[in-house]
């Protein structure tokens, strides 16, 4: 068995056993630490196994499927639009947290308003160099705080975060950040991921536990 198919084995065991569920709902507003989460100062490394070896040569992301303006982006063109800094916590499924992280990288509310998604999209599927997909709601990618990020805390991503460039969307388990981004299809219809077909949440907000399907 390869450590692949060992990692997913156990994450799908997770979700059948429901693991780490409190079954507590609360809001951002009420506490900073979702439930069963544990806060942690390091950034720990998650993939599938396979971190690609990707540069900002070869790097490209390409946006399809329901939108008026399909883009293919390579590493200048996505340099070249409008930058976006933040500082955000993020929140992973397997229960860490880690706070104050500061990214930087292009919106996804200027991302949305490059390729103009037609009025009956309502998710998004990112696809990523591993071959890793996630879906995502489109009310939840047109969010302030959602970047297509290339640095952490002042430097480039390194690999083992997704580097050259991943997907940041703080409001949701980390799962749905995809690392390695390379392509995104707007859809009028949900699609599951790779998580999402073995047993995880369509949604995934770490605040009402959406942790498993």
């Amino acid at each position: 068995m390869t450590d692949k198919d060992k990692l997913t084995a156990a994450k799908e065991k997770w979700a059948r056993e429901g693991r780490a569920l409190t079954g507590e709902k609360t809001t951002p507003a009420a506490r900073r630490l979702p439930p069963g989460q544990r806060e942690t100062v390091d950034f720990p490394v998650l993939d599938l196994g396979d971190q690609p070896n990707l540069t900002t040569r070869d790097w490209t992301l390409s946006v399809g499927g329901m939108v008026d303006n399909p883009i293919r982006w390579d590493w200048q063109t996505f340099m070249a639009q409008p930058q976006t800094e933040l500082v955000t916590d993020i929140h992973c499924v397997t229960t860490w947290s880690r706070y104050d992280n500061t990214w930087a990288g292009v919106s996804a509310k200027h991302l949305l308003k490059m390729v103009r998604p037609r009025k009956n999209v309502r998710f998004l599927l990112l696809r990523s160099f591993d071959g890793y997909t996630t879906n995502i709601p489109l009310a939840r990618f047109d969010d302030s705080d959602v970047l297509l990020a290339h640095s952490w805390q002042g430097q480039p991503l390194s690999r083992d975060h997704g580097g050259p460039v991943r997907a940041v969307i703080p409001k949701l388990y980390f799962w749905k950040s995809a690392k390695w981004l390379r392509h995104i299809t707007f859809s009028d219809h949900d699609t599951p991921g790779y998580w999402e077909l073995r047993g995880y949440h369509g949604e995934g907000d770490p605040w009402k536990e959406e942790r498993y399907s």
